[in-house]
């Protein structure tokens, strides 16, 4: 309730500054409140030099990788949360993904929703695949990688944009910045496992964590159908630990569990799929 309380209190403030428009939606308000305090809190520590409310013990490294049985090296796979401000990192142990470690995002841009065209300073939302190409250890943003937006979903619908990023800072016009010393350990995992043979590592964006009680709280946004199409993808590896595969139909996602061997449908099963769903 604290929480909440400020929340709006915030958004009363920043919204007669100008950043943010209210509407009669109370759900709208209320995420919007959530995201400006979250905002507002996190550049506050950043200011201050203190790691972030929920940042793991980053000097514990070494220990927190060894008391789950892991090692740099092994598969990843990364979902960010944007009403959360998370950003999850999960790494392969037999033959499944096991949670490692939750990031607080220190800034991302825009509101819920996913990103239009070139200089909406609004941060995308999808299903997205980084190879070694992405990777820029040299960023003006100390380290970052391109989530490869637009993907092959967001072009058949017309949507433009670029360098869309995750890197270290606390700046967004579009990306989501981690702080220096938080994309310095996601960095760390990431190339590992790309040096170890993994051709791509998956990153899943979504507007919220996708319960079906968050869902239902937003069926009136215009937003609902294409989120109920990311929940699929969510739902899938809640199931099995491994990312989806991902296929996309008649401008729409299309979600299917992943299995050894498994592979994309064809264009005929795909536009089939597609045309079953609601």
């Amino acid at each position: 309730m604290l929480r909440q309380a400020l929340a709006l209190l915030i958004i009363i403030a920043l919204s007669g500054a100008g950043y943010l428009l209210l509407t009669s939606d109370g759900r709208q308000l209320l995420d919007r409140a959530s995201i400006a305090y979250t905002r507002w809190q996190n550049h506050s520590y950043y200011q201050s030099g203190l790691p972030l409310p929920g940042t793991p013990d980053l000097a514990k490294f070494d220990d927190r990788l060894r008391a789950q049985g892991l090692a740099p090296g092994a598969p990843v796979f990364l979902r960010i949360f944007k009403l959360e401000s998370e950003l999850e990192i999960w790494m392969q142990k037999d033959g499944r993904y096991r949670l490692f470690a939750t990031y607080p995002i220190c800034l991302w841009s825009g509101r819920l929703g996913p990103k239009l065209a070139e200089g909406d300073r609004q941060a995308p939302e999808g299903f997205y695949a980084v190879t070694k190409d992405e990777l820029n250890p040299n960023s003006r943003w100390h380290r970052s990688f391109s989530l490869g937006f637009p993907n092959e979903f967001d072009r058949a619908l017309g949507r433009t944009g670029s360098f869309i990023m995750v890197h270290g800072g606390c700046q967004s016009i579009g990306c989501f910045a981690m702080t220096n010393t938080v994309v310095d350990e996601i960095w760390r995992l990431v190339t590992a496992a790309l040096d170890e043979g993994q051709p791509a590592f998956n990153v899943q964006v979504f507007p919220f964590r996708m319960t079906e009680k968050n869902l239902a709280a937003r069926k009136a946004d215009k937003w609902s159908g294409f989120w109920a199409d990311l929940k699929k993808g969510y739902d899938s590896f809640e199931r099995t630990k491994l990312p989806p595969v991902v296929s996309v139909c008649d401008g729409r996602y299309v979600i299917a569990d992943a299995a050894p061997g498994a592979a994309p449908p064809s264009t005929a099963e795909c536009a089939a799929t597609a045309s079953r769903e609601p």
